[in-house]
């Protein structure tokens, strides 16, 4: 009995440190940016998104320039 509580002591001490070593490191991120406004346009519009699942970060910026009708 006593050989039970000693591998859930020693299972809930491995998952507590694997889960400080994964928050401590830098996860990888991705940075993407598509730029397609003109350069004289003050006010793009603009898409902007980001996604952080803790392992991997994703984020998405995409510009235009919207043409009016005058």
């Amino acid at each position: 009995m006593m050989d039970q509580l000693n591998k859930r002591r020693i299972a809930l001490a491995a998952g507590a440190a694997a889960l400080l070593v994964t928050a401590t490191t830098v996860h990888p991120t991705a940075e993407f940016e598509i730029l397609t406004h003109e350069i004289t346009d003050k006010t793009p519009r603009k898409f902007q998104a980001a996604v952080d699942t803790g392992i991997l970060a994703v984020s998405v910026l995409y510009t235009w320039t919207e043409r009016t009708l005058r």
